[in-house]
């Protein structure tokens, strides 16, 4: 039973949408990509702009309501799967009716002989030492495999596993890639020990939407509605500026790490939801890289520490598996449109999946997803349940 005064109890999810991602997408800017998304998840809710009054999308939310005369009109500022957690308690305080949720990345990267801007932040740990992305996360995946005995096969697992989502993904980038086995994930050219490049996530361009609205509308929504059952977030500090420290501690006397970012998040989401890890059907879970589905099933409660591993090379991610992951194709096939895009594009996919109108991969008779945005090396993490039934 969930608990008393659900903070999100009169707050639907009306509509969702992902535009076409691809490699590049010629002709468009992250400006134009993302209007396309809020348009298509408003046709997608059977709502129009004149219905928005709130709106989170990031540095381009004040362009937007400008260009799109909404205003007067709510402003978002947070980031991630935090955008609708935030959007969602504005719309349940009154301060807006119908807000739009929205990213979108194109023409940003476009220098693809180097890794992408936002692995490569200018600070004094990653300009003089190389400290990009990949090694961040590799730092953290080794000291595991050195605690627990992790090894490279299982991180290839779960690897072989998304990527094999993805590939029979229409909407996918790298659809019809596959199939892949995790000796062809291991057999891909090293990169940062221990990830190989088909351990690793893409880069590509697209944009995204959600739109969230009172539940009294629900009667006049064109879709099924879907519901934001709990959220919460971790964070260790700033993001990409510091070398990830795998026992990097705070104040909690119970906390161990880094490498558990995320725990006390998904404990108060299950806790708001009230529900138990069990009553998860599906897993939508941020994927940078093999080695961060595995921390997160550790960190997130859904096997203990040092279980991961062995978890994922026993099948339990596959689709039909007890937790199907990140079903689409995630970061690694599906999309990786930047740095906010691919964050929301977790809790669409989970969206869809509660509903039951995912192109491909749908989990028969799933009712509540969790999705995922951050990880270890960015030393922050954030959590949300979706459910189909109202808290």
């Amino acid at each position: 039973m969930a608990v008393s005064g659900h903070p999100y109890r009169d707050v639907v999810i009306a509509g969702v949408h992902n535009t076409v991602q691809a490699r590049r997408l010629e002709g468009h800017t992250s400006a134009s990509i993302t209007v396309e998304a809020i348009h298509g998840a408003l046709a997608d809710a059977g709502l129009t702009l004149d219905d928005v009054d709130g709106i989170s999308a990031a540095d381009l939310s004040a362009r937007l309501i400008y260009d799109l005369r909404l205003g007067p009109a709510w402003r978002g500022a947070q980031y991630g799967l935090g955008m609708i957690a935030e959007a969602a308690s504005a719309v349940a305080a009154g301060m807006c009716d119908v807000a739009v949720v929205a990213s979108g990345e194109a023409g940003i990267y476009t220098d693809h002989a180097a890794t992408a801007p936002w692995t490569r932040p200018e600070n004094e740990f990653v300009i003089p030492w190389g400290l990009f992305t990949t090694a961040e996360f590799a730092l953290i995946a080794r000291r595991h495999m050195i605690e627990y005995g992790t090894t490279e096969d299982q991180l290839a697992t779960v690897a072989a596993t998304i990527r094999n989502n993805g590939h029979v993904n229409p909407e996918a980038v790298y659809y019809g890639r596959g199939p892949f086995t995790p000796a062809d994930i291991r057999a891909s050219r090293p990169i940062a020990e221990p990830f190989h490049l088909l351990d690793c996530a893409t880069t590509s361009e697209g944009g995204c939407a959600l739109v969230l609205t009172t539940a009294d509308r629900v009667p006049d929504l064109a879709a099924t509605p879907v519901w934001l059952l709990g959220m919460a977030a971790d964070s260790y500090g700033p993001a990409y500026q510091h070398p990830p420290g795998y026992d990097l501690t705070g104040r909690r006397p119970d906390d161990t790490g880094v490498v558990t970012v995320g725990r006390r998040a998904a404990d108060r989401a299950f806790r708001t939801a009230g529900i138990g890890r069990t009553d998860v059907d599906v897993l939508e879970l941020y994927d940078p890289f093999s080695f961060e589905v595995i921390r997160q099933l550790e960190a997130f409660g859904f096997c203990e520490p040092g279980e991961g591993g062995p978890f994922a090379a026993e099948g339990h991610l596959a689709p039909d598996g007890k937790y199907p992951v990140t079903t689409d194709g995630g970061l690694m096939s599906y999309s990786h449109a930047g740095s906010n895009p691919q964050m929301l594009q977790r809790a669409i996919r989970a969206v869809q999946q509660v509903r039951g109108t995912c192109v491909s991969t749908q989990i028969p008779g799933a009712e509540i997803a969790l999705a995922s945005a951050g990880g270890s090396g960015a030393l922050f993490n954030q959590v949300a349940l979706f459910g189909k039934e109202r808290p």
